[in-house]
């Protein structure tokens, strides 16, 4: 999924759900009669981020929510938006997606742009949301990069789904961010591929046959056996849930993974990319 790659906002902190938190958290704040530096110290945070929270232009984290929640006496209040604060930090085409990508059972995943979501390294993430245009603001792509790697425990959860990616040669061959970045980014992709519930697969560059010249998308599969594909291009992202279409992407990705390296002839391929000059 290049999932939240591609992205028209530049800067949605502010709006929505998190002012909503970030009124609560003041008021119950004020009728505790803590100010902001004492709040901070009792979270473990500064009292200029106490603000940035209350005033919306910063999303808190789940132990922050819960810590704030006991120490105002909120009764679950705050804990209660604990959910949606979390979606906001996913831009707004994203969020649908990025809860269904949390619930899965099996995640499918064919890439042709850059590294998935999934698998990036929190260098190559920020590396990606820096060639952005028009420009991101700082505090945007720290979001950004934060949530990216939120998202990356679902692979490592005790239910974590099955899941699968064909990456295309292309993709492992492009400097994004400069070789070093590269290199650590092919580091982890072995070490993910490695993992029993996660196989990897390579799209090699000399395959005359490539039935994902369509673009990228990723096929998700939820507890209750609903299958549900996920495309984006160029800002457009679109959930597709009718059968048929769903149906067609599951053919097409069956295609491509036999068109591709297997999984033990990629890792091996990725690992000759490493020792090359």
């Amino acid at each position: 999924m290049d999932d939240e790659v591609q992205q028209p906002e530049q800067y949605e902190v502010g709006t929505g759900m998190l002012c909503v938190f970030g009124r609560q958290l003041k008021l119950f704040r004020v009728r505790a009669g803590l100010d902001r530096a004492r709040l901070g110290s009792l979270t473990g945070y500064s009292a200029s981020t106490i603000a940035s929270f209350e005033q919306g232009r910063r999303i808190p984290p789940p132990k922050f929510i819960d810590q704030a929640d006991e120490v105002l006496q909120a009764g679950g209040v705050l804990i209660a938006g604990k959910e949606e604060v979390a979606r906001a930090q996913y831009p707004a085409f994203f969020r649908d997606a990025a809860k269904l990508e949390a619930e899965a059972v099996e995640l499918h995943v064919y890439a042709n742009q850059a590294v998935p979501g999934l698998l990036q390294t929190e260098e190559y993430a920020r590396a990606i949301f820096m060639m952005m245009r028009p420009p991101m603001y700082d505090e945007l792509i720290d979001q950004r990069v934060s949530a990216r790697l939120v998202r990356q425990e679902v692979l490592s959860s005790r239910d974590a789904p099955l899941a699968s990616f064909v990456i295309d040669e292309a993709v492992l061959r492009r400097p994004i961010g400069g070789r070093g970045i590269l290199r650590g980014q092919l580091e982890h992709i072995l070490l993910m591929g490695q993992r029993r519930s996660v196989e990897v697969q390579v799209m090699p560059l000399d395959r005359e046959e490539n039935a994902g010249m369509a673009g990228p998308f990723t096929l998700i599969e939820t507890k209750e056996g609903r299958r549900i594909a996920y495309a984006e291009v160029q800002n457009v992202s679109r959930l597709q849930i009718e059968r048929d279409r769903v149906r067609a992407l599951e053919a097409k990705y069956g295609i491509i993974r036999a068109q591709a390296l297997t999984p033990r002839e990629s890792l091996a391929y990725v690992e000759k990319l490493l020792g090359e000059p």
